[in-house]
């Protein structure tokens, strides 16, 4: 086993760091869009053009999933399985996102198709991030 050099040690430190802000970042916009799907699932649904069953539905999904989200990025070792998993769930958000735009399901209007393709591509942004600054397999 060798150790690990100072700027070695200082470099992981500040991946550790960025990787917990954007998990709680991740956490923070999720459970917002949660919460606001919710609350305001009925005038959500008029703008955005989706019925407010799926959207409340979705907004509770949203805001358990920020929940656990926010504890992992606040575990005193963020565990890299968790991280995996969860940039697999935001990849899959933003894929199945992009196909339900496309293929129109629930019949969005013109701003609920613009925002679902706005929340892919935040959502795809923070998976990418996430997986720049992950934490790497031990060998």
């Amino acid at each position: 086993m060798t150790a690990l050099t100072f700027p070695a040690r200082l470099a992981g430190l500040q991946r550790e760091r960025l990787l917990r802000l954007v998990l709680q970042l991740d956490a923070a916009v999720t459970g917002a869009n949660g919460a606001a799907y919710l609350l305001a699932a009925g005038p959500l649904g008029d703008v955005l053009g989706l019925p407010s069953a799926p959207l409340r539905a979705t907004g509770a999904f949203l805001v358990l999933y920020a929940a656990a989200v926010w504890v992992l990025a606040t575990r005193r070792t963020v565990a890299r399985g968790a991280v995996v998993a969860v940039i697999a769930a935001n990849v899959l958000w933003a894929v199945d996102s992009v196909v339900l735009a496309i293929a129109g399901w629930g019949s969005p209007a013109a701003p609920g198709t613009v925002w679902i393709l706005l929340q892919a591509f935040v959502v795809a942004g923070l998976a990418a991030v996430q997986w720049r600054v992950a934490p790497t397999p031990r060998s």
